[in-house]
């Protein structure tokens, strides 16, 4: 696909801490739009893949405003869990996505399987997709991931989502201690738009 650099987006999401992440990661010239401003909401997520969902909701903000839009669809992924929540990790909150809620699922689910966890090593992985859409049809997606394990407990109050409980590889503290500057440079969705940056600088 020819690179034209991009002046303006649709960040295609109606959740304020991935509007956020997303903002932070592109270059400050950059016009950025939000469902809001179009009085949108957002689509049902019926795809079965991060990417899927992904597209799912590019495609559908870039038809209905004709702009060009990138579009985020995240999840953790727990192994012991087999996976979940996974895509549904908005939906472990409730219709409201109450993150507070996810967490306690996650951690009675997580004990469900293992009465003593809390000793033990619980992998899991944030994975990110990200697909840029144009109003003609053409699209790019990519994805991004980082390896980890489940806290014992929450820490922290930065960041958003699961991010109180996910302790990246080879640090010490989750998320959700960490400062946005040290996150950014190693989380899934900077990996993920790593890839598309080129669109944007």
């Amino acid at each position: 696909m020819q690179k034209k650099i991009i002046n303006e987006i649709l960040i295609g999401s109606n959740n304020k801490g991935k509007i956020k992440e997303i903002k932070d990661l592109l270059p400050k010239r950059i016009k950025i739009l939000s469902p809001k401003d179009f009085k949108i909401k957002s689509p049902r997520e019926i795809g079965k893949t991060f990417k899927q969902n992904s597209l799912l909701k590019a495609k559908y903000f870039s038809k209905k405003t004709e702009k060009i839009c990138l579009s985020d669809d995240s999840g953790l992924e727990i192994d012991i869990l087999k996976g979940l929540p996974g895509i549904y990790s908005a939906r472990w909150g409730g219709e409201k996505n109450n993150f507070n809620l996810a967490i306690s699922k996650v951690y009675r689910e997580i004990s469900k399987t293992k009465k003593n966890w809390k000793n033990l090593k619980i992998k899991a992985r944030f994975v990110c997709a990200l697909t840029i859409y144009w109003p003609d049809g053409k699209f790019i997606s990519s994805t991004g991931k980082v390896e980890g394990k489940i806290s014992s407990k929450k820490k922290g109050n930065k960041g958003f989502g699961y991010d109180p409980i996910f302790i990246p590889s080879k640090k010490k503290i989750t998320f959700g201690q960490m400062k946005p500057s040290i996150k950014y440079k190693i989380d899934h969705r900077f990996k993920a738009f790593k890839k598309l940056k080129n669109f944007f600088y």
